[in-house]
């Protein structure tokens, strides 16, 4: 009687120590793929890489790239006119005036970290608005979560709330920010003409934010005339008390750059 041969099991084999670790990095929603993992191992190979180096260069660059997203994310939310960096400025033009190593030394944004208010008052032209968004810049990219507004556009708003009674939330959104900044304040007498209650609700504002975070504020409005402007001296004086007391303070002076590149123009 012939005796039946039995068929060799077939041995399966599960999935390779690469597949799983592929399948780990997409149920932790790790931006690695198989061509970044595969050219990582081979240079890993090459080069005789430790376990922790190699570790590293794998993560080295989704983690570069989420970083990057996050801070556009940041730049998106604080809502930048423009896109302005300090290798930008023309430190040439009213050298001077412009105190060059304080304006970067607020770039570094410690100020922030300290929670201390900034003031910059000048004339239109010599730079405020162009070092505000700078800082901004800055600030997003170091993690902070950074607004700007015009001092017209912070009234506009706040005095909308109020029609529609969302005044608290509206304080709150403004809050929240590390760095709020309030650009052209008293800009062409926008704010004191907006309503009765244009100072009352600047000052709610820098009230809800003193001593918890950091507000700058670019106005061409010398400080002895905010009483005048905001036609309430009482409510000036709270409000310089809470935003100017122990704040960083730019005096700047000089020639308008935004004429001076009019002037070029126009004798072209």
């Amino acid at each position: 009687m012939a005796t039946r041969q039995r068929k060799p099991k077939t041995i399966r084999k599960g999935p390779s120590h690469r597949d799983r670790v592929l399948e780990h990095f997409a149920a932790l929603r790790v931006g690695i793929g198989p061509e970044h993992l595969d050219e990582v191992l081979a240079h890993a190979d090459r080069q005789g890489m430790t376990h922790l180096a190699f570790l590293e260069t794998l993560l080295e660059s989704p983690a570069q790239l989420r970083a990057d997203r996050l801070i556009e994310r940041r730049i998106k939310e604080a809502r930048l006119p423009e896109r302005k960096t300090l290798a930008d400025f023309d430190w040439a033009f009213n050298a001077k005036t412009i105190d060059r190593a304080r304006i970067e030394e607020l770039a570094t944004c410690e100020f922030i970290r300290r929670q201390d208010n900034v003031v910059m008052v000048g004339l239109s032209g010599v730079g405020k608005s162009h070092i505000a968004l700078a800082v901004a810049l800055e600030a997003c990219g170091l993690g902070y979560r950074v607004r700007y507004t015009t001092s017209a556009d912070l009234i506009a708003d706040l005095t909308a709330s109020l029609a529609d009674q969302t005044l608290p939330k509206r304080l709150r959104h403004y809050t929240r920010p590390h760095l709020l900044i309030i650009d052209e304040f008293g800009f062409d007498r926008v704010e004191r003409e907006a309503n009765d209650d244009a100072a009352s609700l600047l000052f709610k504002v820098v009230h809800a934010r003193s001593r918890r975070q950091s507000t700058l504020l670019a106005t061409n409005v010398d400080f002895k005339k905010w009483p005048a402007y905001l036609g309430d001296p009482p409510l000036a004086m709270g409000l310089m008390d809470r935003l100017v007391d122990g704040a960083i303070i730019f005096k700047m002076k000089g020639r308008s750059y935004r004429a001076f590149r009019s002037e070029a123009r126009n004798a072209e």
